[in-house]
């Protein structure tokens, strides 16, 4: 009588044990992925959840241009480790909007700032850069889609009017950005920033433009760059202008803000 090879039978079982390895593998893969992250905090403290709390919320957005001539090399810059920089949002010039940073997440974009007595912008912000050289307009797809994003954003979290603002505004001896071509009138209309329209009424006598920059936000300590960055953002980087019109339009600004500074459907 002719004996079977006990081959097959043994492929066979070989299979099945590699099926069952690789079945047991991937239940533990997904039950690690189902596991609760641990907390973040001290190393050895019991940890006992509180279902009393929320997220973290920004209550600023700041607005930025790449300074870079595509999106592809400022999108390499905000994403590279080594250049330690990021921000929430990259918009296109054709008006595509890339998400870079989780929403609850600390960006990378203000750096040393300074914004209404807070000195760690990043923490309190939402950071959007617009892919621009900053020596060109902006283009139109562009700034539509920053309006879509902006209103979403105000939606969300219940931003007022005068918390957006600019790179410039919150790190005035370091930053230019937005540039001078960037939009901000068009914005204000929308609800996004303050704005004072010329001709203005004359600011009241014995008006101090340093304390009426610091009531808006800017750096007391670096009054002449905060000067600048005023400028930037209200006149369109005029710095001719003469003194009792800047004095104007800061007081202007500093009777409009109170107003701006709660949130409005």
């Amino acid at each position: 009588m002719m004996l079977r090879s006990p081959r097959p039978r043994l492929l066979a079982s070989a299979r099945h044990r590699r099926a069952a390895v690789l079945v047991s593998t991937l239940v533990a893969t997904l039950l690690a992925a189902c596991a609760p992250i641990a907390p973040r905090g001290m190393q050895g403290a019991t940890f006992v959840p509180s279902p009393n709390f929320d997220e973290r919320r920004p209550d600023l957005v700041v607005i930025h241009h790449t300074s870079s001539d595509s999106q592809q090399q400022a999108l390499r810059t905000l994403t590279s480790p080594a250049r330690k920089v990021s921000a929430h949002y990259l918009i296109g010039r054709d008006g595509q909007i890339l998400q870079l940073v989780d929403e609850r997440a600390r960006a990378w974009h203000a750096g040393l700032s300074h914004w209404g007595g807070s000195t760690d912008v990043n923490s309190s912000s939402i950071g959007i850069e617009l892919d621009n050289n900053g020596d060109e307009p902006f283009a139109d797809a562009q700034i539509d889609a920053l309006l879509v994003l902006l209103e979403d954003l105000r939606t969300r979290y219940r931003l007022p009017a005068a918390n957006f603002v600019g790179h410039a505004d919150v790190a005035p001896a370091r930053k230019a950005d937005p540039s001078a071509w960037f939009p901000w009138r068009r914005l204000a209309e929308k609800g996004f920033g303050l704005w004072c329209e010329p001709p203005l009424p004359p600011a009241p006598e014995g008006f101090e433009l340093a304390l009426a920059l610091t009531a808006l936000g800017y750096d007391p300590a670096a009054p002449d760059a905060s000067r600048q960055a005023f400028l930037l953002h209200f006149a369109g980087g005029e710095e001719t202008l003469p003194q009792e019109d800047v004095n104007a339009l800061a007081y202007c600004l500093v009777q409009q803000k109170p107003a701006a500074s709660r949130y409005a459907r």
